[in-house]
């Protein structure tokens, strides 16, 4: 058995290109990809990446003894089918978000790999964001003091999207497509909430996009509000956090998908996705001797590249899995429920 992670693709679009591949690169010692299905190879969006191989033959993914992890990149309204397909096939598998469209599918596919004796996982790299890693840093710092509330905020000013779409799915919302982060993020830190309050909207009325939602998460006297707008010509924070001794700002969001979009990538750039001072969060708080304190805060390093480190521990090591199916049916729920009622 190889030392190395062997990684096959299902999906050589904008996820595999762009949040994927640019992080394997950078582990060449521990981890490869071997080979990546496409639908159709005549495409040249991306370039192709030297040393692997490239098929239109699925089954070189999944007959292949050597591939260790299928990774399922295609998008989401595909992504039951082709779990279902990897895992009858005997591979483990991670699967990008949103997982799946509803509770019950992702249910059905955990119980099939855990039968099976495999590992099926969702794809959560923005639990590496600089933005949320900072977060907790400050938090475990203590200098908040017990924690009261958390604001975290996702904006665009994109108003032609929603004005372009002219019908309601609930797995193509905006809360599936954004949530799928945000929310990952709370259910990683702070576990399953003791209930929560949805206000998912349609601005632009029935019929059309999800384009807005206000989440508010509680666990005790804490509440977590996870918000974002298509609406916002001036984005919030984001994430603001207070407690009982103090508050932290951070404005600035992580700077890998910056990065990656102009690509920059973390091969060959040590600065990549690194925050500058400006990027910096604000920390103010008063001290056990009632001083005040404001002060900036250096970012931690993100990387998305660690969900793979974490991955080749579950399976070259036999560590826990980092996303648990737990934390996946929790976000579920809380999409499904977000979106009942919109028509």
């Amino acid at each position: 058995m190889s030392e190395k992670l062997i990684l096959g693709f299902i999906g050589n679009g904008k996820s595999t290109n762009r949040y994927h591949a640019p992080f394997i690169l950078t582990r060449r010692d521990t981890i490869q990809i071997k080979t990546i299905w496409a639908r159709n190879l005549n495409k040249t969006d991306w370039a192709r990446i030297d040393g692997v191989h490239y098929t239109e033959n699925i089954d070189e993914v999944l007959n292949d003894p050597e591939i260790d992890v299928v990774v399922i990149t295609l998008p989401h309204h595909l992504h039951y089918e082709y779990i279902r397909k990897v895992l009858e096939a005997g591979k483990n598998c991670v699967c990008e978000k949103p997982f799946v469209e509803t509770k019950a599918q992702a249910e059905e596919l955990f119980a099939l790999a855990k039968e099976k004796g495999l590992m099926l996982q969702c794809y959560q790299n923005r639990r590496f964001d600089s933005d949320f890693l900072t977060v907790q840093k400050v938090i475990e710092s203590g200098k908040l003091g017990d924690l009261l509330e958390m604001e975290m905020h996702f904006d665009y000013y994109r108003p032609e999207i929603p004005e372009s779409v002219h019908e309601f799915h609930a797995a193509w919302s905006y809360l599936y497509g954004h949530g799928c982060h945000t929310l990952d993020q709370v259910i990683s830190y702070f576990g399953k909430p003791d209930r929560v309050h949805y206000d998912v909207r349609q601005l632009l009325g029935e019929g059309r996009m999800n384009d807005y939602f206000d989440l508010d998460l509680y666990y005790g006297i804490l509440k977590v509000s996870v918000k974002s707008s298509y609406f916002r010509v001036k984005e919030r924070p984001s994430f603001v956090v207070y407690g009982k001794k103090g508050m932290f700002e951070k404005y600035y969001k992580d700077r890998q998908e910056a990065d990656l979009k102009k690509f920059y990538l973390a091969e060959g750039h040590p600065d990549f996705g690194l925050d500058t001072p400006r990027e910096y969060g604000t920390l103010i708080y008063y001290d056990d001797d009632n001083v005040y304190h404001e002060e900036k805060v250096v970012s931690v390093k993100g990387d998305y590249g660690y969900y793979y480190d974490a991955l080749y521990e579950t399976i070259k090591n036999g560590k826990p899995q980092l996303v648990t199916p737990e934390q996946t049916l929790i976000q579920l729920e809380m999409l499904e429920t977000g979106v009942k009622d919109l028509k």
